[in-house]
């Protein structure tokens, strides 16, 4: 009986659903979000596509729409460690019994329609968030944006937080392509926030042809860095008007919350400065430039976690590393359909030692195959057996004040962190 699945039944009951895991359109999924009456899951529904920064920009806004007292869904992919983190009704993930439960209602109302595991999960999360009364939403797009499940609902904010080269096989080899998709989580005549500063013709193409309010980053609204961490914003309300905000030290990347901030305000939202101050402060997202302690030989070392996998992603984080420059070796492990070259390139002067690890996917890039890249480069580089084995073996041949950088994949960073789950650690705030 469906009815009795377990929310693990249920997963491995999607992924074998569909002949393709991606199959991108909107014609299955918006029929059946037709007949589940879920296209307008929330009052305000705010999109938010990128190649970079989805997900920080997702958990501020969704920390800054809840401190303004709304009733508040988010929406996000992929998980680190469970399903469950990908639904959040007003900072609360979803149980497994209300997963199922949605499930069940996916399944009912599809019939004979076939959908991808994120098709049905989608659906899911806004059926969750429908029954849920909210007033807004924020809705993370999986891949893409013009084609991308998440896009059978009209946005009423845009968010684009940068435009660069990942999934060329769905979305092409060009900026222009990859933007042209972007793009289509536009509506006619609604703001769209742009945290990338150099828009390709082809979207601002789109912009014209919506007549959107287009409010991009270092035009419209910017930020700009003060002392002792803090930083100024400065951008536009619903009406057009200038609004400032000065704004305390953040561990999350603040072109990222700069986008978040504006699309609260192009809402026609907004807090008193020192409610905005304390939801950005909070925002984090596990896995993007988080930092940790683990206790090991009775000494507290330090770690660092990001999901950089494509060259936009692996050079901020070189540019975040060498603003606080230090001993720092690295555990990496990377999907074999990413552009590996352009991933550690970017990396390569930042750290005296690299160890490869295989990542628990069919997909997974040999470690050896990444540890002869890197070597090709003239780096240090050798293979390990799993992302646990090279987290141990670095802390034990490296010096206290050296910190570890594990990055690459998602499995990567969830491997360690489910190391790290087992160990005595603490997060570093800030």
């Amino acid at each position: 009986m469906i009815a009795e699945l377990s929310l693990a039944d249920w997963l491995a009951r999607l992924e074998g659903l569909h002949p393709k895991d991606i199959d991108m359109g909107l014609e299955r999924v918006g029929q059946v979000a037709g007949r589940l009456g879920v296209l307008k899951p929330a009052p305000r529904v705010f999109t938010v596509t990128g190649t970079n920064g989805k997900g920080s920009t997702c958990a501020t806004l969704g920390n800054l729409l809840q401190c303004a007292g709304l009733r508040t869904g988010v929406y996000s992919s992929p998980h680190l460690l469970h399903y469950n983190e990908r639904v959040v009704i007003n900072g609360q993930q979803a149980s497994d019994a209300e997963l199922c439960e949605a499930f069940c209602a996916v399944e009912a109302a599809r019939d004979d329609i076939s959908l991808t595991y994120f098709e049905f999960g989608t659906l899911a999360a806004l059926w969750l968030f429908q029954r849920a009364g909210l007033d807004a939403v924020v809705l993370e797009v999986g891949l893409g944006g013009r084609l991308d499940a998440v896009n059978v609902v009209d946005a009423d904010v845009a968010v684009v937080t940068s435009i660069g080269l990942d999934h060329q096989e769905f979305l092409g080899n060009s900026r222009e392509s990859v933007a042209f998709e972007k793009a289509g989580i536009m509506r006619a005549g609604r703001p769209v926030v742009c945290g990338e500063t150099d828009l390709p013709d082809t979207f601002i193409a789109e912009v014209q042809r919506l007549d959107a309010r287009l409010l991009q980053r270092d035009q419209d609204y910017h930020w700009s860095a003060l002392e002792q961490g803090a930083w100024c914003m400065q951008g536009l309300d619903a009406k057009g008007l200038q609004r400032r905000v000065e704004l305390p030290a953040v561990s999350l990347p603040r072109d990222n919350l700069a986008g978040a901030l504006q699309a609260f305000w192009a809402a026609g939202l907004d807090l008193p400065d020192p409610q905005l101050a304390q939801a950005l402060r909070k925002a984090h997202v596990p896995g993007r430039l988080d930092r940790r302690r683990v206790l090991w030989h009775g000494q507290w070392r330090e770690l660092c976690l990001d999901v950089g996998h494509n060259p936009q992603a692996s050079g901020f984080l070189a540019s975040e590393l060498s603003r606080q420059p230090r001993p720092r070796v690295a555990v990496f492990g990377l999907l074999a359909d990413k552009d590996m070259q352009g991933v550690v390139e970017p990396l390569l002067g930042e750290f005296s030692q690299w160890l490869t690890a295989p990542l628990p996917s069919p997909r997974s890039c040999s470690a050896i195959v990444l540890a002869q890249v890197l070597a090709g480069h003239g780096a240090e580089a050798s293979a390990c057996n799993s992302v646990a084995e090279a987290i141990i073996a670095l802390l034990e041949q490296t010096p206290i004040d050296c910190e570890i950088v594990i990055f690459g994949s998602f499995f990567c960073v969830a491997e360690a962190i489910l190391w790290l789950s087992e160990q005595t650690q603490e997060p570093i705030d800030g």
